[in-house]
Formats: C-alpha cells, structure tokens, sequence
C-alpha cells in the first residue's frame, strides 16, 4: 500500500505538461481544486474526468500510475461517504432501517463528496508528479514574491513546503524498511483483527520517527555546512520565465472555472 502513495514523487519524462512553469501548474491546481467544490450537479463533474484524463494522457504519465495514488485512501473516502449517506438529511427518504434513514440529499452528497476527494488527490498527484521539487520551490516563491513588500517569508514558506513533500517518498521507504524488518521479528501488519494491527503500529512509529528527526538533523547540518541564509540574496542557475504555452494554459484554466460556474445554473442532473 505504502508504494501506491504517489503524492510527493515527480515522474520524470518529457511532456508538454512537465515543460509548464511550476507558477502555472500551482494556479491551475488551485484553480482545479477551487472549481471541483463549486460544481453541484453530476454531469460537469463527466467533464471534468475527461478533462483529467487527457492531462494525465499529455503529461505521459500512465493512467494506472496515477490511479492508484487513491488506493490508500480508500478508506477514508469510503468513511466519508457512510457518514454524509446517513447523517445528511433532506429530500425523499429512499431506505429506512429502524432510526438509520437515507435521503435523496444524503446519497446525492456522500457521492459529491466522494468524487471530489479522489479528484483532489489525482490533481495534486499530477501537479507533484509533473514539477521537480526545485521547479516547486522556484515556482511557489515566484508566486508568492510579492508578498515580501510586507515582510511575507515566501522564500521560507516554498522551502519549508518543498522539503515536506519531497520527504513524503523517503519517509515511505524508510517505513517499508522498517516493516520488513519488523515482520521478520514476527510482527504482524495484515492481520484482520484492528486491535492487533494497531499494537503492532507501536514498534513501526518509533524508529519511523527516530529515523525522521535524525534526517531532519542531517539535513539541516548539510545546510548549515553549505552557508544556507534563506533567501536572501540568493541566484538562481534557471529564471523562471512565462511563456505562450504558458498564458495559454492558464487561460484555458479560466475558461474551465468559468465553464464550472455556468454549470450551476445549467440544470441536468
């Protein structure tokens, strides 16, 4: 499951998608991401999985790949789903059982909800898997550079968030290590009883955090070592520079939350 986690990892490849500027791949996820909670019918969000589906394809990321960033979060979109079914009232009521009731409001949100989890996870997966960790860090401070005018520590802000999500990977790997060895001692992660499980969580945390705060150490040693003083004063080896391809994804993205506000009012299903 551990290796189905694909937030945090960059796919290396060549693709119209990978060669955006880090700038305009955050304001198209932000804007994604702003546009999957203001639609409130079904029928937009067909077009948005086809909109999903031929980034994926211009990206050269595998379908697949991409999926299955979703698999270990399976369970928290299915608990998401039983809680908003039962607890969600409103409408015709479809099922009742005793006090367990289910409305027509009630199934039409679990399903909204749900979608939208998996479509926030496949839109930050892409954007992750399309920009290398500097390309992010050079974007979000380019982003945010405007800021600084009122003392705003954007360059602080695009490194501390950098380094958290190109940890995501390594952290994996350190558990998946720390799981093998633990299994060899015998300790069981698969069983299917949940007490069991969730003892045998306790020798995986330690060392898993142990090994994270002395990576954090080494890391800010290395850094040290290297004269790192923030932003200040800092050169870049590639400037970020906005091209055609640029603008005209981002206006293509406009159009999208447009097309998305429209859809409200445009009543099918």
């Amino acid at each position: 499951m551990l290796k189905d986690i694909t937030l945090g990892q960059f796919y290396p490849t060549k693709s119209i998608v990978h060669s955006l500027d880090a700038r305009t791949k955050l304001f198209a996820t932000i804007i994604f991401m702003i546009s999957i909670f203001v639609v409130n019918q079904f029928w937009p969000y067909a077009v948005i999985i086809l909109l999903m589906l031929l980034v994926t394809k211009a990206s050269n990321i595998p379908v697949n790949y991409v999926l299955k960033g979703v698999r270990p979060l399976r369970w928290i979109i299915l608990f998401t789903f039983v809680i908003n079914i039962f607890f969600i009232r409103g409408g015709d009521i479809l099922w009742q059982l005793g006090f367990l009731k289910i409305y027509e409001q009630g199934v039409r949100t679990a399903f909204f909800m749900a979608i939208r989890l998996i479509l926030l996870v496949l839109g930050t997966s892409i954007l992750t898997l399309t920009t290398s960790p500097i390309e992010l860090t050079d974007g979000i401070e380019n982003a945010c550079s405007p800021l600084k005018k009122i003392g705003f520590p954007a360059h602080e802000l695009a490194m501390m968030m950098t380094i958290a999500l190109r940890f995501i990977p390594t952290l994996l790997d350190e558990t998946d290590k720390i799981m093998k060895a633990q299994m060899s001692r015998g300790a069981d992660f698969e069983s299917s009883n949940i007490v069991s499980r969730a003892k045998n969580m306790i020798p995986l945390l330690i060392p898993l955090f142990v090994s994270a705060f002395r990576r954090a150490d080494e890391l800010a040693m290395a850094m040290e070592a290297r004269c790192y003083r923030g932003g200040d004063n800092r050169t870049k080896m590639k400037q970020s520079i906005l091209e055609k391809k640029d603008y005209m994804a981002d206006f293509i993205v406009l159009v999208f939350l447009a097309f998305t506000i429209a859809s409200r009012f445009i009543k099918i299903i």
